[in-house]
């Protein structure tokens, strides 16, 4: 008999796993909880979660409740007679009255080598460090964030040009490989979770709008150019420039500078940004605010035309 699960996920991230449980034998997704629809973008349209579309593709059962803690969502789960529960960016913390429905069977997919990165933004604080390397962690779920025991951790080199977005699909993909035998192996007994070296524990915290404001006369050209691709595709990094407030799209490091930080300049149709330290970033695309995504070239002359 396939092993009963309850599957909960919302962001883009969980629909690999979503897909690869779907199709695996060894499993029956019963039930696909998710948050709730949230208005989106500038009009504010009611737009459901990435997970939801997909489960309907995968004609699934879908539950959006509100509240975890909910005596009618508790009364709802408690119901369905589940073996597991796998958990993959679902975006809300569980509660234990909801953890205790199946005590050590809330199996969750962590996008760290945990236990670095516990928290709501690993990927992205990975590639603002500068890490090298990024990883999943398959884990079992307790009342504290991401502090369980873990079952197995895969790994992937995170290449210079990683954004949040590229690194978000690789370790998906990556995480949604080893989570079925993992999962199986966990529950039939013939592995065993092993404590994390709780003194090794690093935490990362969820992103605002503000955490992408950047000073050229504060941070180095390296740490802007991270930065960048860091908070791709949100919040976007974003900047003042000439007085005009700026998204930077897309950077290259460039060649040492005397220029003081903050100062902008045209060179052969290249925009240049002087920072700390004399170092200086080449400005490769902007979004100038309330405008188009331009070169940076197009972006200085059009400060000064106007």
């Amino acid at each position: 008999m396939p092993k009963r699960l309850l599957f909960f996920g919302t962001s883009a991230f969980a629909i690999p796993l979503l897909r690869a449980l779907q199709r695996d034998a060894r499993f029956e997704i019963i039930l696909v909880i998710t948050q709730p629809d949230r208005p989106t973008g500038r009009k504010q349209t009611l737009t459901p979660p990435p997970i939801k579309m997909a489960a309907q593709e995968l004609g699934l059962a879908i539950s959006q409740p509100e509240r975890m803690k909910a005596p009618e969502t508790l009364e709802q789960l408690q119901a369905l007679l589940f073996d597991a529960a796998v958990v993959a960016s679902y975006g809300q913390i569980l509660p234990q009255s909801v953890l205790d429905l199946a005590p050590n069977r809330f199996i969750n997919l962590h996008a760290s080598l945990l236990p670095a990165y516990r928290g709501a933004s690993p990927i992205t604080e990975a590639i603002k460090n500068g890490d090298t390397e990024a990883g999943v962690t398959v884990m079992i779920m307790d009342a504290l964030m991401d502090h369980g025991p873990t079952l197995h951790r895969s790994s992937t080199s995170l290449f210079a040009d990683d954004t949040t977005e590229t690194l978000s699909e690789r370790l998906a993909e990556l995480g949604a490989l080893s989570f079925g035998d993992t999962t199986e192996a966990y529950l039939e007994g013939s592995i065993h979770p092993t404590e994390q070296d709780h003194a090794q524990a690093t935490a990362c915290k969820l992103i605002r709008k503000e955490d992408a404001f950047v000073d050229p006369t504060l941070l180095t050209a390296l740490e802007i150019e991270r930065r960048v691709r860091a908070y791709t595709p949100w919040p976007l990094v974003h900047t003042v420039i000439k007085g005009k407030n700026s998204k930077i799209l897309t950077t290259a490091l460039a060649n040492p500078t005397d220029q003081p930080p903050g100062t902008v300049w045209l060179e052969q149709d290249h925009l240049f940004l002087a920072c700390k330290e004399g170092t200086s970033l080449e400005l490769l695309t902007v979004r100038p605010e309330g405008s188009n995504t331009m070169s940076g070239a197009a972006f200085f002359r059009g400060i000064h035309a106007a």
